[in-house]
């Protein structure tokens, strides 16, 4: 009966399997406002948790970030007055948010950090705030990451399907095989070697990304096309690839189903077949895997920033590490933190949109 109902798409709607009876007397609209609190409630919990981690985490390296930053003052400056020294000391640390105890510290970095984003000042270009910062360098993460997460989405999905629904195919074996080639290869091998090929070799793009910020408004958007080109292949190479093995294998078990064989015996074309039976069954999952993906988005990729030298969030984060930044890694981190959780809670609530199989209850 279960797969009757499901094959008959159109009329999960009224199919009495996916309504659970102790929820018969609830209107819709409590049934909605139930899964909405819930949801919300998750959300916080995830946010809360992650960012408790990210707070802790830093403060257990070895290093200080207030003795860097003196040492650095002090090999600029020379000697200084042991009363100036320890009073420039206390001010870094309240500036810093290490002041108190680890119990004020972290109440301080909820209310400023965490309500507010408000982090503090960045130790690697004191005393600019690290809110600041973190916004030069995000549109940058975004325009590239937000950009080859969707194309390699929307193409591994639709490579995926034909994968898996038409196994039979020729072209949807020599297109599985490649992406099944690609995806193992570590991520630097194949940044390393477009960038040996097509910047070292053939000088067609630069070596690190140098993007001219100074001269007009076609000067900048044309370096900024030719920093970007690099790290967006690589990207879209091994993220096309993950989406064509994840989507050929939800459809590739999907077209096996007994409500797909009944519509074949129904005698329904196949491109209705895979597009309203195979298909829809088997988005929920690469929708859900997007939303995460489209949040991690916010703490950009930092192997391709690194490795290609992109100003983006990535070599942000990296630089704050090696410096021991606390305030920028808190900043990074935390934005990405919540980016994912609300992502993640927006598809939640779309979700019976997408499939009417799933009711608010």
């Amino acid at each position: 009966m279960l797969n009757e109902c499901r094959g008959m798409y159109p009329r999960l709607m009224t199919c009495p399997l996916f309504y659970s009876s102790s929820n018969k007397g609830e209107s819709a609209a409590m049934k909605f406002r139930k899964y909405f609190f819930l949801r919300i409630l998750t959300c916080i919990l995830t946010i809360w948790i992650g960012v408790t981690f990210i707070f802790f985490i830093p403060r257990m390296f070895p290093s200080d970030p207030v003795e860097n930053m003196i040492g650095q003052i002090r090999s600029r400056s020379g000697q200084m007055d042991p009363v100036e020294l320890e009073a420039l000391r206390r001010s870094l640390r309240v500036q810093f948010g290490l002041e108190g105890s680890l119990l004020e510290q972290y109440g301080s970095f909820l209310w400023k950090g965490l309500l507010h984003f408000d982090f503090g000042p960045s130790l690697m270009s004191y005393p600019t705030p690290a809110g600041e910062i973190i916004r030069t360098y995000l549109p940058y993460t975004l325009i590239l990451s937000l950009t080859t997460t969707l194309i390699a989405w929307i193409i591994g999905n639709l490579i995926g399907l034909q994968a898996g629904f038409r196994k039979d195919k020729r072209s949807s074996k020599i297109l599985e095989g490649i992406a099944i080639c690609l995806y193992p290869v570590p991520y630097f091998i194949i940044a390393l070697i477009l960038q040996i090929v097509f910047a070292f070799q053939l000088g067609w793009f630069p070596l690190q990304s140098n993007i001219n910020s100074m001269g007009g408004a076609a000067s900048y958007l044309g370096s900024l096309l030719r920093a970007s080109i690099l790290p967006a292949v690589s990207m879209l190479l091994l993220g096309t690839g993950w989406w064509i093995i994840s989507m050929k294998s939800l459809s590739g078990t999907t077209a096996e189903e007994d409500f797909v064989l009944y519509a074949r015996y129904r005698g329904i074309p196949e491109k209705t077949i895979g597009r309203n039976y195979v298909f829809r069954n088997s988005v929920l999952t690469q929708v859900t895997a997007l939303a995460m993906s489209l949040g991690g988005v916010f703490s950009g990729s930092i192997m391709t920033e690194i490795i290609f030298g992109y100003p983006g969030v990535g070599t942000l984060i990296q630089k704050a590490i090696l410096q021991s930044d606390y305030n920028m890694i808190l900043g990074c981190i935390t934005i990405s933190i919540v980016a994912i959780s609300l992502s993640t809670l927006i598809v939640d609530l779309i979700y019976p949109f997408i499939d009417p199989r799933i009711r608010y209850s």
